[in-house]
């Protein structure tokens, strides 16, 4: 790979860490790489502390020792989605997501940026954002409350679709459009296997931030 000037997305979970690499051309990027490390430690140790902290070093090794001097200029990380009901899922995210960002710093003397989840849907693809007219049952909305949605401009992410859409689809649907020489990852039985959505999030993590900072359009 060329040494250019790169921005690094990572797309952080405990499974699977979606990674992508854009070359900034000022005010837009050009995909050089899309992929991900599935951090597999064996034997797995007693302490879940201790497991973690060997699949940040897997991380570490397998991709930023490797791609540490590319040109990798800008670091976006996005930030763990806490809407989990067991403390522990979400204890054990912010730790691991803590430690990518200190490799990060480690290794490539950078320090990381964060968008929220949220975020990175609304500016990646602003089109996401949409006036929702039906409530879950399926039934419209009172007029009265649709006129007052769009005087105060109540657009919502995903709001044109069903409330029970598959998020993560959608969102690798937009991305396999946007980059049609990208070979996806499938199952034996021809169904995408689950670390495309970490790819795909780590891919829009960064034009979203880019975009939000009004640099790319």
């Amino acid at each position: 790979m060329n040494k250019n000037n790169l921005i690094l997305g990572l797309d952080v979970s405990t499974n699977t860490i979606g990674i992508v690499l854009f070359e900034d051309l000022g005010d837009r990027g050009a995909l050089k790489l899309l992929t991900h490390v599935t951090p597999n430690v064996k034997p797995k140790p007693k302490s879940n502390i201790q497991l973690l902290f060997e699949k940040a070093k897997i991380f570490d090794n397998e991709f930023l020792h490797k791609y540490s001097d590319v040109g990798i200029t800008k670091v976006i990380i996005e930030e763990p989605l806490l809407r989990s009901n067991n403390v522990n899922t979400v204890a054990t995210l912010l730790r691991f997501n803590g430690m990518i960002a200190r490799s990060v710093y480690d290794t490539l003397n950078i320090v990381p940026e964060f968008i929220s989840s949220y975020d990175a849907r609304k500016y990646g693809f602003p089109e996401l954002m949409d006036f929702r007219t039906h409530n879950k049952k399926g039934e419209r909305y009172p007029q009265k409350k649709l006129d007052k949605d769009i005087l105060e401009d109540k657009k919502v992410l995903f709001g044109a679709y069903p409330w029970d859409v598959d998020k993560k689809l959608i969102v690798w649907e937009k991305v396999a459009d946007l980059e049609p020489q990208i070979t996806w990852l499938y199952t034996r039985n021809m169904t995408l296997k689950k670390l495309n959505f970490d790819m795909t999030d780590a891919y829009l993590c960064v034009i979203a931030a880019m975009k939000k900072d009004n640099i790319w359009k």
